[in-house]
């Protein structure tokens, strides 16, 4: 998917994190009053169901959305634990994700109950939302060199990530930074959610001069051709790390 600015910063995008109970209710209701459809990723992407949503109760917390079109697949939905939702809404994308759902009725019909998350993401439709990772134990891609850069597998430590792709640091400045060199088959590691193998396009290189007064290289890449299963991934380390942000601020972590 192409992107008007192919620059990905270091910053924490939170601003495109929506925590407010009462906005997330408008936008799911302004998403089932317009009959905007909704993309469901089941098991990390390997079902994926064109949904919509039916009702939002506030009162019990509950969102219905229509279900699946075969009982094997609505069974499927039901015993996952990870469901990634994206919707749009006046061209403006709509991220979510649950644990669960449950088997429903509505209006006499069958029909599957999520509960209504507790925040989601909202961004215009070219845009990506972009997380800082760890600097402790940090993220690390795994890119195959060709033989004329002298072959076998570099190790990149990640900046940030987004849907959209990565930014690293090319400390030893062994790769190409060409704009639009394409690295295939490199492997993330996201802790608790296993390998995820994309291929990556430079996009950018920028130098950086560190406090010990050391030089290093941060090239930021982009995502060629996401599958609907890496995306899902992507999407649920990406909620994982604004939790772990999250409870940080306010203490619990």
């Amino acid at each position: 998917m192409p992107i008007d600015n192919p620059d990905f910063g270091t910053e924490n995008q939170s601003p495109y994190l929506v925590h407010s109970h009462r906005e997330i209710v408008s936008l799911l209701r302004a998403i089932g009053g317009q009959h905007q459809l909704i993309t469901m990723l089941v098991n990390g992407g390997a079902d994926a169901v064109v949904t919509s949503i039916l009702e939002v109760d506030d009162a019990s917390n509950t969102v219905v959305i229509d279900c699946a079109p075969s009982a094997l697949l609505n069974q499927r939905i039901i015993e996952s634990d990870d469901l990634a939702f994206e919707a749009s809404l006046d061209k403006v994308r709509i991220l979510f994700s649950v644990a669960k759902a449950d088997s429903a009725t509505h209006e006499g019909r069958a029909a599957l109950r999520i509960p209504i998350p507790a925040n989601l993401i909202r961004l215009q439709r070219r845009e990506y939302y972009r997380v800082n990772t760890p600097v402790i134990n940090p993220i690390l891609c795994r890119i195959p060199l060709p033989a004329d850069a002298g072959g076998g597998i570099y190790t990149a430590p990640l900046v940030d990530i987004s849907c959209g792709g990565i930014a690293i640091l090319d400390d030893k400045k062994v790769l190409d930074t060409t704009i639009g060199r394409e690295y295939e088959n490199c492997h993330i590691d996201l802790p608790g959610l296993g390998i995820v193998t994309v291929t990556l396009q430079i996009r950018n290189s920028q130098e950086l001069t560190l406090f010990n007064g050391k030089t290093n290289r941060r090239l930021g890449c982009l995502f060629v051709e996401l599958s609907k299963g890496m995306l899902a991934a992507v999407q649920r380390y990406l909620m994982y790390l604004e939790r772990e942000r999250n409870a940080k601020i306010t203490g619990l972590g």
